[in-house]
């Protein structure tokens, strides 16, 4: 595994590749990530892996440097699924003059999460933007646990005519149900017990809950019980219906943020 720090040592390996597969992470790798770098590996004829914990796109600074970091544990994770790149920009790699603040996405950046954090889809997707740039993927792969976010990138790629194919790869979760998350290494087990009670609740009454939305407040008041901290939001949409051309077929998905103490952990279901 090539380790690149400069963006112009990666200007040398990718101009002869023709197909090229690109995981842009944060670190604190787990399962949900080794999924989405092996989607790579076999659809592409080299991958390259990115850590960078992108300051931006953190909407308050205690969460950015409490953000799990542990780059030996990731080294040699990537060293044994044989990754071909790895790229470890530092900030100013990344932002030679700032962050672009003029950036535009599509509206859906302002429904669930965008609700919360002002900038940070704006920010998440300046960053893969520049990433696109530097990197001429002509593949990358996100999980559908952060779907706004697959959205809101696969709209903006799209609308700018980049020549790239965003790949959506289905959430991958804990055998108690927990989507993975680099958030969960701050949880501790009384915690990561609560995560499964809620997941399994709203497993069980999703089609309840999508068929009367009524039930959306007793729902969140059992979370509560169960002992989540606060919610943020939990919301049923038609992800047919959130991008035009909208889709005839209705698909609903129950999109839920929730604290444990002062972790923020999101899913859809």
């Amino acid at each position: 595994m090539k380790i690149i720090l400069k963006k112009k040592e990666i200007a040398n390996f990718i101009q002869k590749e023709t197909n090229l597969g690109f995981v842009p992470t944060m670190g604190a790798l787990h399962l949900g990530h080794i999924s989405l770098i092996k989607k790579s590996i076999n659809q592409c004829k080299k991958t390259i892996v990115s850590i960078f914990v992108n300051k931006p796109q953190f909407n308050k600074k205690n969460d950015y440097k409490k953000y799990p970091r542990n780059l030996k544990r990731d080294i040699s994770k990537l060293k044994k699924l044989k990754v071909d790149y790895l790229y470890l920009p530092i900030e100013r790699e990344i932002y030679p003059d700032g962050i672009n603040k003029n950036i535009k996405i599509h509206s859906f950046e302002s429904k669930l999460c965008g609700k919360f954090r002002p900038f940070h889809f704006k920010a998440v997707v300046d960053v893969i933007d520049r990433f696109i740039k530097i990197i001429k993927p002509k593949k990358i792969f996100f999980g559908e646990k952060d779907f706004q976010q697959l959205k809101l990138i696969e709209i903006f790629t799209k609308k700018n005519n980049m020549n790239v194919q965003i790949v959506g790869c289905k959430t991958i979760r804990e055998k108690n149900g927990i989507a993975f998350s680099s958030r969960n290494f701050l949880l501790n087990n009384s915690q990561k017990k609560i995560a499964a009670k809620i997941y399994k609740l709203l497993l069980k009454k999703k089609y309840i809950i999508i068929d009367n939305k009524l039930l959306v407040k007793s729902a969140k008041k059992e979370i509560l019980k169960i002992g989540a901290n606060k919610i943020d939001y939990l919301e049923v949409l038609n992800i047919n219906k959130i991008i035009k051309p909208y889709k005839r077929k209705n698909k609903y998905k129950i999109f839920i943020a929730y604290y444990l103490g002062k972790v923020r952990l999101i899913d859809n279901i």
